[in-house]
């Protein structure tokens, strides 16, 4: 009796299987890839990331180059250029004060947020702090062969770096 029911119900789900092959269904809608949606959306006139920009100091980004100690673990607010942005994340950028000055890397604090891989030549206002940090040669490795940063290099392979940790960011054109 239990060969006979699990032999007549191997061919109830036979059936049901060619049934359903044989039946036309629709085939599913893609979701456009972000490469795919339409130029025609329009971004907001400023891209905001992580948190609101408040009353820290503003800072001239110059001057905090020319001194970062003064400035590290301070929180301030610094304006310029966008020179780079990580292609593969958008987990870093490369800012000047202005266009074709000497650059720096700003990080996002605990990898909290991502910028548009494509806001190259934005303007930026960013809050966070100034680090000068030395880099090891994996590091340094690192960013410059899978990121294409562009670090200076010291002749053992490693590299003093300032950068700025931001808190929030704020881009435009």
């Amino acid at each position: 009796m239990k060969r006979c029911f699990a032999a007549c119900l191997l061919v109830l789900c036979c059936a049901l299987c060619a049934a359903a092959q044989q039946s036309p269904q629709p085939a599913p809608t893609p979701e456009p890839c972000a490469e795919e949606t339409p130029k025609t959306i329009k971004l907001p006139a400023v891209v905001k990331r992580g948190v609101p920009i408040g009353d820290e100091e503003r800072v001239a980004f110059a001057d905090a180059l020319k001194e970062p100690q003064k400035y590290a673990g301070r929180a301030v607010v610094v304006e310029g250029v966008v020179d780079r942005v990580c292609k593969m994340e958008g987990c870093w950028m490369e800012i000047a004060p202005r266009a074709g000055e000497p650059t720096i890397r700003i990080t996002f604090k605990n990898h909290g947020f991502f910028v548009p891989k494509d806001a190259d030549g934005l303007k930026f206002r960013a809050a966070g702090e100034f680090t000068v940090t030395k880099l090891d040669r994996a590091m340094v490795e690192h960013l410059v062969k899978e990121d294409g940063a562009k670090v200076k290099t010291n002749p053992d392979g490693t590299a003093d770096e300032v950068t700025f940790v931001a808190t929030g960011v704020e881009l435009w054109k």
